[in-house]
């Protein structure tokens, strides 16, 4: 069920699946971030609200009503 902005999640995975069922996952944010990923240390830009990092394969995601804070940016794991 769609909750909204009021919706919250507990971990990553939850909000990638969210992201994707909705049809977001590819979609470009308004305005790109810069991560750090927290697997590896390096930083990339995350343009989608799926993203995925370059050096290790960690994805990220993140909700199109919190996308405008890199402290809302989840991870849901290597290749997920």
């Amino acid at each position: 069920m769609h909750e909204g902005c009021a919706g919250s999640f507990e971990n990553g995975k939850q909000v990638v699946d969210k992201v994707r069922m909705m049809g977001f996952a590819e979609q470009y944010m308004p305005m790109p971030m810069e991560i750090e990923c927290g697997e590896c240390g390096k930083g990339f830009e995350m343009e989608t609200f799926e993203g995925r990092c370059p050096e290790c394969g960690m994805v990220y995601g993140v909700t199109p009503c919190h996308a405008f804070d890199p402290a809302n940016v989840m991870a849901a794991g290597i290749d997920y």
